[in-house]
């Protein structure tokens, strides 16, 4: 199995938490959010807890500036409240997230022709399957999200058809999974892309597990930079980030390319989606749904 941490030392956050009213607990959040430039979580309280407060959550970065940005908080709260607040700082070191769920990840089929397994787990392929080996690392993409699964089951089909792809481009490759699909069903050149350093590492280690580095090259590498044109190109993000990556996107499909979108809900974001890239002249060929997950197969 992949070492997660064996390109850096793990990171370290210091974990904040604090009980505040519920009518104080919003002006709290966004202080936090603001000087943390993270996300905030506020929870309610267990039905045997306190109805009216709200328990509000937030993670400082560790470096030269925590210990002021401790006092700062303390300072916040008190003139927010009134009086000292008890607030819980509590150090949380980096894991390897695959290691709580390992027992969990079993060979899986995915679509008509994809196995996804486990580095660590045994498949025999019947005839016609592709068996990609996948350790996630610190990366997201193992096949066993709905988003992924439809990404994976889309690409089975575009290399199902009677011309299928030979150039790829896979932006935010993640575990490097809708990449090496497209290697292994025959893809001549793969490039991933990610600006996640740790996903970079993930993904390579991943080709390298599945014996293509012949065929597919990861980097970090910004989408802008790569000039193509992609017989297909792939993108399992989220939505907002798709829409702000549209033009880029489908300026990188070849003449009757084809373009993957997934990592979408299903409703009003893909409404939105669809709109998007029918609006830059690509046609939509199916929009499987899975779950409250929703991905897009478009031609150009």
């Amino acid at each position: 199995m992949n070492e997660p941490f064996a390109h850096r030392p793990p990171k370290s956050w210091l974990k904040v938490s604090f009980s505040i009213t519920d009518e104080l607990a919003d002006p709290a959040a966004a202080y936090l959010s603001d000087l943390t430039g993270n996300g905030v979580e506020q929870s309610m309280p267990p039905p045997d807890g306190n109805a009216d407060s709200t328990t509000v959550t937030a993670y400082l970065d560790r470096d030269d500036g925590t210990p002021a940005n401790r006092e700062k908080i303390r300072s916040f709260l008190e003139q927010l409240c009134g009086r000292p607040p008890e607030i819980r700082f509590e150090e949380i070191i980096e894991e390897d997230w695959g290691l709580n769920w390992k027992k969990h990840f079993k060979p899986v089929r995915v679509s008509s022709r994809i196995i996804v397994k486990p580095t660590w787990e045994a498949y025999q392929a019947a005839t016609g399957e592709i068996v990609i080996e996948i350790d996630p690392g610190l990366a997201f993409g193992t096949g066993l999200h709905a988003s992924t699964r439809l990404a994976l089951q889309l690409i089975d089909a575009a290399f199902a058809d009677d011309t299928p792809p030979v150039t790829v481009l896979d932006v935010g490759t993640g575990t490097g999974i809708l990449g090496i699909a497209a290697a292994l069903f025959g893809a001549a050149a793969v490039t991933g892309i990610d600006n996640d350093p740790d996903a970079v590492v993930c993904a390579e280690k991943n080709v390298a597990q599945n014996r293509i580095n012949h065929v597919m090259a990861v980097s970090g590498t910004d989408l802008q930079a790569q000039t193509g044109p992609f017989d297909l190109v792939v993108a399992n993000i989220t939505s907002d980030v798709l829409t702000l990556l549209a033009p880029l996107l489908a300026g990188r499909i070849a003449p009757a390319g084809k373009l993957i979108l997934a990592g979408i809900l299903a409703g009003q974001q893909g409404r939105e989606i669809e709109q998007t890239f029918a609006a830059l002249g690509l046609t939509l060929l199916q929009s499987p749904v899975d779950g409250e997950w929703q991905a897009f197969l478009f031609s150009a």
